[in-house]
């Protein structure tokens, strides 16, 4: 990629010559995987064309290449192709027509049953997995797997898009997809190859002085980004034809109250009843 390129997928990610304003875009490391992840964008329309085969299993050794903690390799997926399969989890996900519509969905777990399994096997009942820490490895070990997958299949010229509304009902996507205690369905995906009449955009981040902090953290250093991250983002929803809604009213409205929640809010007591203790 040319540093024009690079100036203009960073452009792109913040609407600003991000990551410094000085920063000159020839003096920038640049290659095809930067320009891959970069231009992430959600992908909600899809053309019907089948994920080609072998893509999957291809998909899967990338995940699979992510870091696991301990190598515990605590998660597990499943791959949905089925049209009734996949109308009744977007049903489960508050209808959400991509769910029904996408080539393949997959169903990110965080996967105790197995570890569970080979304690019991070997005579050797595994008390740490009624603990939290060991919950909060598997989700974050499914997150980095699934991420890898996603720049895997950008890199192929598909599309994707997370759809965390798999866990407003858990137990119906849990029997749904037949999954035994101690398996949690953390995040579904949408994987096909974007429709080009409804065409995605890369979606402005907040600036890096809102996340990134040298040394020690400062809260009050952020309060100038998130501003200017506001307009940015109220310009670029003008720009696709959106309703302006600015990052502090998305904020607000997603977390304002337990409703916003999309009944997330009884999740520990789904788990509970999915087998973890929690404690």
């Amino acid at each position: 990629m040319s540093e024009t390129s690079a100036a203009a997928a960073l452009w792109a990610r913040y609407r600003a010559a991000e990551p410094s304003p000085s920063a000159d875009p020839a003096t920038l490391p640049w290659n095809e995987v930067l320009a891959t992840v970069l231009a992430h964008k959600s992908v909600r329309s899809y053309l019907p064309t089948p994920v080609p085969p072998g893509t999957l299993e291809l998909l899967i050794a990338a995940a699979q290449s992510a870091a696991t903690s301990s190598n515990l390799q605590a998660w597990s997926v499943v791959a949905v192709e089925d049209p009734e399969r996949k109308g009744r989890l977007s049903e489960f996900t508050g209808s959400q027509r991509h769910v029904r519509d996408c080539p393949l969905f997959l169903v990110w777990l965080a996967d105790l049953a197995r570890l569970d399994r080979i304690g019991k096997d070997h005579g050797s009942p595994l008390a740490g997995l009624d603990y939290l820490e060991v919950l909060i490895v598997a989700i974050i070990d499914a997150a980095l797997a699934a991420q890898n997958a996603v720049v895997a299949l950008e890199s192929l010229g598909l599309g994707a898009v997370y759809v965390g509304a798999i866990r407003n009902r858990p137990e119906q996507v849990s029997a749904e997809l037949g999954l035994p205690p101690l398996v949690m369905p953390v995040f579904g995906l949408c994987v096909g190859y974007p429709d080009p009449e409804h065409p995605a955009s890369v979606k402005p981040r907040l600036p890096q002085g809102a996340v990134l902090h040298r040394e020690q953290y400062s809260l009050d250093a952020t309060r100038q980004p998130i501003a200017d991250y506001d307009a940015i983002l109220q310009d670029f929803q003008r720009e696709q034809a959106m309703k302006p809604q600015g990052w502090i009213d998305l904020v607000r409205g997603r977390l304002e109250t337990v409703a916003a929640l999309k009944g997330r809010d009884r999740l520990r007591a789904a788990l509970q009843s999915l087998g973890f203790a929690l404690k």
